[in-house]
């Protein structure tokens, strides 16, 4: 099996020290060694979630939340924003749950606009309104902020957040911006294995939750939340991964939070500096580019499946050759995890060394 290391947008490349710890005892998920784990994990969830509300753990995708929240929070109908792949599969997931939904579309590589959002809530159909904040399939990054002060005027409506590719690689205060439940994964900038989400839920959803029919069982937000207050999850954790978990925990606190943000910009300006300096552009504006990854047009006509397969067979590494209807039309390099601007530097010069061989011949 080949390997090379992983800038793609996710997973992304796992440190030794990360591996390493998912290979701590098995213990029993029952029992109180599990309970300080579990117990361990939660001061520093809730400062990168930026909540005093539990984080739960569940022992799936962030999908697996995706859907589940749907399930506990909407009677009515839901607002799915679409603006990328992942954005627009909310809308079919949504379907498939037997929930109404109305599809609010923006173009790929265009942020999800607040004004549409206020025009739609205003007509008072809704109860719940789901947003990816950072849209890897075009490397958009939707204004939160801005969203969420219209969300907020509507307190009917309880909002989720998908913020699996933006989550501790810059700071989102769940509490001060009100979000309702915001969710993520721990393969992407966490650099942990994919495998386990970790959500929390504000006590406006959780009463919404209490009285919704058919939320199911595995991501029955009041299973969790009683679970919760003996220290355990509902259903048999991932508990490697929640070892590795902690491990990333220590590793996030002892560079702190306000270095790691600074690192990702730091990181993310590099790619885009290269971006610019090899005749490349940004597929969205700049203005609402992601800070964990770049989705760059392949303007160039760049063989990028070629080129990918000889940068990972000769310099062990990869990047992403772009996904759904822009794959092969654009290219995704992650800045993301554990990165930094010597890593960022040493792909940057295994792809100079290989570029001009896979850039289309001038014809003379």
């Amino acid at each position: 099996m080949m390997t090379y290391k992983l800038f793609g947008p996710g997973p992304v490349d796992i440190s030794e020290k990360s591996y390493t710890a998912l290979t701590q005892p098995v213990m029993g998920h029952r029992s109180k060694d599990f309970v300080e784990l579990y117990h361990s994990v939660q001061p520093g969830l809730q400062e990168l979630f930026g909540t005093q509300r539990p984080v739960f753990l569940s022992t799936s995708s962030a999908w697996g939340v995706m859907e589940g929240a749907v399930r506990n929070v909407s009677s009515q109908r839901v607002l799915n924003c679409m603006c990328g792949a992942f954005s627009d599969k909310w809308f079919d997931v949504t379907k498939r749950c037997g929930k109404e939904a109305t599809d609010l579309r923006f173009e790929w590589g265009q942020p999800v606009e607040p004004d549409a959002i206020r025009t739609e809530l205003e007509s008072g159909a809704y109860d719940a309104i789901t947003l990816v904040h950072n849209e890897t399939s075009t490397g958009v990054m939707n204004n939160l902020e801005d969203v969420m002060e219209v969300v907020r005027s509507f307190p009917e409506v309880i909002s989720i957040v998908d913020t699996v590719s933006s989550f501790s690689a810059l700071p989102i205060p769940m509490d001060e911006l009100g979000i309702d439940v915001m969710l993520t994964g721990t393969q992407k900038a966490l650099a942990l294995p994919p495998g386990l989400a970790l959500f929390s839920v504000s006590e406006r959803a959780m009463s919404r939750a209490e009285a919704i029919e058919g939320r199911g069982y595995y991501f029955d937000f009041l299973e969790f939340l009683k679970n919760h207050e003996k220290g355990m999850t509902p259903s048999t954790p991932v508990i490697p991964l929640i070892h590795a978990l902690q491990s990333k925990l220590e590793e996030i606190a002892a560079e702190g939070l306000d270095a790691r943000y600074a690192r990702h910009v730091s990181t993310n300006e590099s790619t885009r500096k290269w971006v610019k300096e090899n005749g490349f552009h940004l597929f969205p504006h700049e203005d609402h580019a992601s800070v964990t990854l770049c989705c760059i047009k392949n303007s160039r006509e760049l063989d990028l499946a070629a080129f990918n397969q000889k940068l990972q067979q000769e310099k062990k590494f990869s990047i992403n050759c772009g996904y759904g209807k822009l794959k092969g039309e654009t290219f995704r390099i992650s800045n993301m995890g554990d990165e930094t601007e010597e890593t960022m530097a040493e792909l940057f010069a295994a792809m100079d060394d290989l570029l001009d061989e896979f850039l289309p011949r001038s014809v003379v």
